[in-house]
């Protein structure tokens, strides 16, 4: 755990700390009346990790509100283990986790494992659990045989809580292992970098926890660090696992002269690996790419200017990649790296429509017309049953449609068919548009939610149960 200091925290105002990045270099304001300092590009970090053993990841995490650094400022935050990422979970198909959560908060909170193809009942992935202030809540997750191998996330769910708590820190990477397995030999044994992408506003030192304005400016980090330095030799391969785990925003990923060639989408090996320039990820999306180092010399791996039709994203630098000179040979890009499981032809045994819509007069956000009720069951579905769900946006801004457990293969996009490469768990949904996905329910029963993901709208009553029997 890194040492923090206890002192006050440097007075910092929110619309002050302002990244202002240049290649290799950002300048930050460090107080309401000092003059921007320079900022220099930091070394690239890792999360921690922790690694599972003879089948169990064993590990314990403790919610604190504590000063934590990020980019050598002292900032109060949310956080796992007093991170501002928290320790990254990684363990194989087949193993068990067990995670005891502490909690030092005055209020509620608890464990999502997003994502994750897990129970949704008893004390797996059961985001009904609350853990109260000063209780420890221990958690066990049995992770099949027959999961996809790729990069997930856990993070707070604890309505109406969720998004100043996940804002303020409380989101880590869970990896399923075994991806660079299914790939060629060549490819065995690569260099892993995840690239954590969280923002934060901050206020009198402190990361906002109330009134939180995802249209206002905000820095972006990479695994908790401002503009941090990565390397690469010419023609050597990396895996990169790229994560939007923050609370609200959108990201649209470029990485200058340099492809992102797809292995996974939300942890689900693909059956075609594509090339993309840049990759639009709306709130809790996750890609794992291969990344080839190309020229040699300094690139910026940045988010675009994104217009989410409710909030507009400028562009920002996120990290600076040097390429060093080297006469490898790059090895091939596989073509896939499982066989297809293609849904098109499947029999689908119900359709359903859910709408997505805002009230306008009271700034509820709602789904068929209902904000959020956790006693309410709105769907309910039969084990082992194919569902056509078509998701329409009455709003003039996009939702990310997310739901727990059971992922889905993406059906068309406002009438045009998809041509989806995997499976997903969240898609965006455009403004007053549909989209139509394909849920199968196998496994497990229970209770669990769908809800758009910008999570403060799933706060304010954009959030529904399902229950499968």
């Amino acid at each position: 755990m890194p040492l923090i200091e206890t002192g006050r925290p440097p007075r910092i105002d929110r619309r002050q700390f302002i990244l202002m990045v240049g290649v290799g270099a950002a300048a930050v304001a460090t107080g309401c009346q000092s003059a921007p300092v320079a900022v220099i590009a930091e070394k690239y970090p890792e999360p921690e990790q922790i690694v599972s053993k003879n089948g169990v990841l064993s590990a314990a995490v403790t919610v604190t509100r504590q000063p934590v650094d990020i980019g050598g400022q002292q900032i109060v935050g949310t956080v796992y283990n007093g991170s501002f990422v928290g320790p990254t979970l990684r363990l194989r198909p087949g193993e068990r986790l067990e995670l005891a959560v502490t909690n030092n908060l005055p209020e509620m909170t608890n464990i999502h494992f997003h994502g994750l193809h897990v129970s949704p009942s008893g004390i797996s992935d059961n985001v009904f659990i609350m853990i109260h202030q000063g209780q420890t809540q221990n958690y066990v997750v049995e992770i099949p045989e027959n999961h996809p191998s790729g990069t997930f996330w856990y993070h707070t769910h604890a309505h109406p809580y969720t998004e100043k708590q996940v804002f303020g820190g409380l989101a880590a990477l869970l990896i399923v292992d075994g991806l660079t397995e299914k790939l060629p030999p060549e490819l065995h044994g690569i260099q892993e970098r995840t690239v954590v992408l969280k923002d934060f506003q901050a206020v009198n030192g402190a990361i906002l926890t109330e009134n939180i304005d995802s249209n206002a400016p905000t820095t972006r980090t990479v695994n908790g660090a401002i503009n941090p330095s990565l390397e690469i030799e010419a023609g050597e391969t990396q895996l990169w696992r790229l994560a939007n785990i923050g609370a609200d925003i959108y990201y649209q990923v470029q990485l200058d002269g340099h492809p992102f060639h797809v292995l996974t989408v939300d942890g689900n090996p693909v059956w075609r690996v594509d090339s993309k320039d840049s990759i639009v990820m709306p709130p809790g999306t996750r890609f794992d790419v291969l990344v080839q180092g190309g020229e040699p010399g300094d690139h910026i791996l940045r988010t675009l200017a994104y217009d989410q039709q409710g909030d507009q994203y400028p562009e920002a630098a996120l990290a600076t990649l040097t390429v060093v000179q080297s006469s490898r040979t790059p090895a091939a890009i596989p073509a896939r790296v499982v066989a297809p499981y293609d849904l098109s032809t499947t029999t689908v045994d119900n359709a359903r429509t859910i709408t997505f819509a805002k009230d306008q007069a009271t700034g509820h956000f709602m789904i068929d017309g209902t904000m959020y009720d956790e006693a309410r069951i709105d769907q309910q579905v039969k084990l082992g049953a194919v569902e056509d769900w078509t998701i329409k946006n009455q709003d003039k801004q996009q939702h990310p449609f997310h739901i727990h457990v059971n992922d889905f293969q993406v059906m068309s996009i406002n009438g045009v068919p998809y041509d989806a490469v995997s499976f997903q768990d969240t898609v965006n949904v455009p403004a007053f548009g549909e989209t139509v996905i394909r849920i199968p329910f196998r496994d497990f029963t229970g209770k669990f939610v769908y809800h758009c993901h910008i999570l403060n709208h799933a706060d304010k009553g954009m959030m529904a149960n399902v229950e499968v029997v």
